[in-house]
């Protein structure tokens, strides 16, 4: 099972300008934050239980589009792993735990 979706992050996102002023990155915890969001798009039913790792490779600007991949072993799967990358390069790689729900 396999799932991705595009997203960016706005250059008005309210956490940018505290993040290296004149030089602003998006923090960990926005993409992280899209990578939940992006797991619910997937599946409606997915509660996350837990993040079982997480590496931030790459910095990610504002606006930069990147893309979100998530792969699992089948639809019981109780671990998702993901990526997100900037056309060819990995950013961020990690893996999720989760409970899928009945639906």
């Amino acid at each position: 099972m396999t799932f991705e979706v595009r997203r960016a992050i706005r250059a008005d996102h309210p956490s940018l300008p505290g993040h290296f002023p004149g030089t602003p990155l998006v923090p960990g915890v926005v993409i992280l934050d899209e990578i939940f969001a992006a797991l619910l798009e997937w599946r409606k039913d997915g509660e996350l239980i837990g993040i079982r790792t997480v590496k931030f490779l790459v910095p990610l600007k504002p606006e930069q589009p990147f893309t979100i991949y998530f792969s699992a072993i089948d639809d019981r799967a109780g671990e998702v792993n993901f990526c997100c990358h900037i056309e060819d390069r990995i950013i961020v790689e990690g893996r999720l735990e989760v409970c899928w729900g009945t639906q």
